[in-house]
């Protein structure tokens, strides 16, 4: 990676070039941030990542991430409601509770269907979706599934899998809250067009 850096260090930078969003320049930059901050940042971000390495799991129920067996969400009688939000992975679900206004719960997929990278329904969480339907007495299945081609094929899969047995939504879309026209693509502007209501 580097001629001058030692060898710790540039695998400590080849880790974290691997992350999302991080190439080996910034990768780079963060870790010679982090050795000019070690007391104040290195050093406690380490400890963070070991405990973190330790304890973390995924919820046996939804897929969410936590440090027990069963997340903190799945726990909550209160949010047992009959509600489940389908979402295609934990980051989704952490966007909706950013949001606070869903007080169900949810079941992460883990990814959506696609015939090119040859995942199937086995390779998600779809078997267990269907189970929890019956299980915790499902009453609405909101399908939050990204507006993409993988993420409505598979919303059309789970409807059909569900079908006859619960209520089915799934999230509106088109013009966001404080949105341009000017700004928007196509098949939004279609969307928010083909989505209007009566005011």
């Amino acid at each position: 990676m580097t001629d001058h850096a030692p060898k710790d260090i540039d695998t400590l930078i080849e880790l974290l070039a691997k992350l999302p969003g991080l190439g080996p320049r910034s990768a780079r930059r963060a870790v010679l941030h982090m050795i000019r901050k070690r007391s104040i940042l290195l050093t406690p971000l380490a400890d963070q990542m070991q405990r973190v390495a330790e304890t973390a799991r995924e919820c046996l129920n939804c897929g969410n991430v936590g440090t027990a067996d069963v997340c903190d969400i799945c726990a909550n009688e209160a949010r047992g409601n009959g509600i489940l939000c389908v979402v295609e992975d934990v980051a989704d679900l952490w966007a909706m509770e950013r949001a606070a206004v869903f007080k169900g719960r949810y079941h992460v997929l883990g990814g959506t269907l696609s015939a090119l990278d040859a995942v199937g329904p086995e390779e998600l969480r779809i078997p267990q979706l269907v189970d929890r339907v019956t299980s915790e007495n499902v009453t609405e299945v909101i399908l939050a599934l990204n507006a993409t081609i993988d993420g409505q094929t598979t919303a059309h899969y789970i409807a059909d899998q569900l079908e006859g047995r619960v209520t089915l939504t799934s999230l509106a879309q088109g013009v966001p809250i404080g949105g341009e026209l000017d700004y928007l693509d196509e098949g939004t502007i279609t969307a928010a067009l083909n989505a209007r209501r009566q005011i």
